[in-house]
């Protein structure tokens, strides 16, 4: 199932209930959670961006960060900007609860399809600055679900199983939170944690 990247953060998530997570999940002391909602409003250290290079954060989860968090995010980011895929860099997260906004590229421009390799090396980077902060919380959205066009189910798979690569080689982080912005892509990480973890 794919949608336009704007739909996800505004047709759906314009009316969002902050939802406490429905899937809970315990990996080597690590929590795994998993819930329906919006990214912007997650109480942890760290929410991810799944940014392109040039780290301009237009429409889609980049989008709602700006809208919900302040231009200050886009302006702190684009002076570290450019950032390949593989890398991440941390910035401030405006108003938002989140004390850090992860910027990980899955894309070198914006509004590129892309592959699995993309999504795994981006969720490598994004938990790598995670350890350089010694962040201790950290909520992911759908890396590659949006314009980069995975389906829900593949890019869950590569998520978790990177999720699971990191943790198996020691890690400062104590919660995980997968958000999906619709059911289907909250079963799709579901279904990844209950196969891999």
């Amino acid at each position: 199932m794919k949608f336009h990247p704007d739909f996800l953060y505004t047709t759906y998530i314009s009316n969002c209930e902050i939802k406490m997570p429905n899937f809970k999940h315990t990996y080597k002391d690590v929590k795994i959670a998993v819930t329906t909602g919006d990214i912007t409003r997650q109480k942890v250290d760290a929410i991810v961006n799944p940014a392109n290079s040039s780290l301009m954060m237009g429409g889609g989860a980049a989008g709602a960060i700006k809208r919900a968090g302040g231009k200050k995010i886009e302006d702190e980011a684009i002076k570290k900007a450019p950032v390949p895929v593989g890398k991440a860099i941390a910035t401030n997260a405006g108003i938002l609860e989140a004390k850090h906004v992860i910027h990980a590229p899955t894309m070198k421009m914006p509004a590129m399809h892309i592959g699995a390799e993309n999504v795994k090396l981006a969720m490598e980077g994004a938990l790598e600055c995670a350890e350089q902060l010694a962040i201790q919380s950290i909520a992911f959205p759908g890396m590659g679900t949006g314009v980069g066009g995975l389906q829900f189910e593949e890019a869950a798979a590569i998520m978790v199983k990177a999720t699971k690569k990191h943790i198996d080689s020691g890690t400062c982080v104590k919660k995980i939170v997968f958000v999906g912005f619709i059911d289907e892509l909250t079963n799709a990480f579901e279904k990844a944690i209950e196969k891999t973890l």
